[in-house]
């Protein structure tokens, strides 16, 4: 089988973290994946070596991808003019839907009109996100497939495996709390800051890390407010670092008996929150879906009230202040929590048997035609 992802945006967030694990796992089935990209946000590294990346915005390219390689099934994320592309393509085959922005104003683009197109599925990480869909449409199957993480790569790591010489390093007889993601609205930095502001007044074994955001829309606005803020003693900034290195992030911060801490104001899923766990880190998070679909409350790690800054800081806290002993029990329900829900095998399989069937229904309804 050979199928076709098309999604706007190459980006190091959540949507190609979980098709890059899917990608590797479809392998081994006999399934053969590629991607069709329009804008490169600096996630092509994730990709490479993985699978075949095309990268394009010319429409008679687009067609000709298409034409010539004769998918099994094309999968469109997100992205309204794809099913112009396919129609011109006269692509007969069948066409899977995922809707992964987690705001109702900006999916309603992509599911308002298929132009001619008649997907046979759409798929969505969590039961928030199939809520969502429904509203925009009612007459398609809506499946419920998470993201998963690979458990060989996002594991916790022993002291030993921890590459502590590469960036950041950690600092002695300080607990870290790991922001990680696009610098963006909804990402919602602005409540991190506040955060900082409230720890700094309190504390000093605290260090807090931004990891990510090279290409965010909002990098220059936050790079003025940390800094305006006098928050660059406790806020370690690194906009870059390799998606291979993101499991010796997560060691150090275990290492460390810390934390991640998502200050989003939405999400579809929430990729960083199965990779800090699935390395043995708990998360603080705010207590609304899907974060709840993802982390069990007070097992795997805390969930504070809304954008309540007061409560955030009391749950991170309650993490960064218990005993050895609690957060070494946090820590391994965590990896036990991702392996049994979360682990790629567990989430990919449930992927591979749509498609199998879709196909399958695909293949009976084209033979069916041709005896008639």
């Amino acid at each position: 089988m050979k199928v076709l992802v098309i999604w706007r945006l190459l980006t190091v967030g959540g949507v190609n973290a979980g098709w890059r694990n899917r990608a590797i796992y479809f392998k081994k089935y006999g399934i053969q994946t590629e991607f069709l990209y329009t804008t490169d946000h600096g996630g092509l590294h994730i990709m490479q070596d993985i699978a075949p990346v095309y990268l394009t915005k010319n429409e008679q390219e687009i067609i000709k991808i298409i034409k010539k390689n004769t998918y099994d099934a094309i999968i469109v994320v997100d992205t309204g003019a794809a099913y112009k592309w396919i129609r011109k393509a006269k692509y007969m085959g069948p066409i899977i839907v995922e809707a992964r922005t987690p705001e109702l104003m900006k999916l309603k683009p992509h599911l308002k009109s298929f132009k001619g197109i008649e997907p046979v599925s759409i798929v969505v990480p969590s039961q928030y996100q199939k809520r969502l869909v429904s509203i925009l449409t009612d007459f398609i199957p809506i499946n419920v497939i998470y993201n998963g993480v690979d458990p060989s790569f996002f594991r916790p790591l022993s002291t030993e495996e921890i590459d502590f010489e590469s960036t950041p390093i950690l600092p002695k007889n300080k607990k870290i709390i790991g922001w990680i993601g696009r610098l963006d609205k909804r990402k919602n930095w602005p409540m991190l800051l506040e955060v900082a502001k409230r720890i700094k007044s309190e504390r000093d074994d605290i260090e807090i890390w931004v990891i990510g955001g090279a290409q965010s829309v909002q990098r220059e606005e936050f790079e003025a407010k940390w800094q305006e803020e006098q928050l660059t003693d406790i806020i370690k900034w690194f906009p870059i670092i390799p998606y291979q290195q993101m499991p010796h992030i997560y060691a150090k911060i275990r290492q460390s008996g810390g934390c991640t801490l998502a200050t989003t104001k939405s999400e579809s899923f929430g990729n960083t929150f199965i990779e800090s766990m699935a390395c043995g880190v708990p998360v603080v998070a705010s207590n609304m879906m899907p974060v709840t679909e993802l982390v069990v409350k007070a097992k795997t790690g805390l969930l504070f009230r809304g954008q309540n800054v007061e409560d955030a800081v009391k749950q991170l806290y309650g993490i960064l202040d218990q005993p050895d002993s609690s957060y070494h029990d946090m820590s391994e329900a965590a990896i036990v929590h991702i392996q049994n829900k979360f682990a790629i095998n567990v989430v990919a399989d449930q992927y591979i048997h749509l498609l199998q069937n879709i196909c399958d229904m695909e293949n009976g309804a084209n033979e069916e035609g041709n005896d008639t």
